[in-house]
């Protein structure tokens, strides 16, 4: 039996047979979904609509080696060449699968126009083990989950 897709449909339009409008605070992808063995940076992503604003930086992992941690921070640019000395955010170090988040205000700094991810990868314990996360990084603007009324 196929399932039948239904289209969402918000508060008044239920019935109307209106779609929702797409929205356009959608999460952008700072780096994409993969399993990662050594330690990298990210492409640089430009900011858009981004730019300037209170931002939730978001890490998933999906995939984790024990014994190993990984650390991802975000780094910004005006211009894609120069990327500072620190980074503007790091995450706390994670040994294990989920979702954490964290605020990234850029009201103060309209200059990052680009952001790029760096990640490190940490093993400890007896024997050889190879550093392994399966992770992504995506951004979206503060309150985006919060209410979808801002987007319609």
């Amino acid at each position: 039996m196929q399932a039948e897709v239904v289209p969402e449909m918000i508060g008044d339009e239920i019935g109307s047979g209106r779609k929702r409008s797409k929205c356009s605070c959608e999460p952008k992808c700072l780096l994409p979904d993969s399993v990662r063995r050594i330690d990298g940076v990210g492409p640089a992503v430009g900011l858009d609509d981004y730019s300037g604003k209170l931002l939730v930086i978001t890490l998933g992992v999906n995939a984790v080696v024990e014994r190993t941690g990984l650390t991802v921070s975000v780094w910004g640019s005006p211009d894609q060449v120069e990327w500072g000395t620190k980074p503007l955010i790091t995450l706390r170090q994670r040994q294990y699968c989920g979702v954490y988040s964290a605020l990234l205000n850029l009201a103060q700094r309209p200059d990052i126009r680009s952001l790029r991810v760096q990640w490190n990868m940490s093993r400890w314990g007896k024997g050889e083990r190879i550093a392994q996360f399966g992770f992504q990084v995506f951004l979206e603007e503060s309150g985006a989950r919060v209410s979808t009324s801002a987007c319609a």
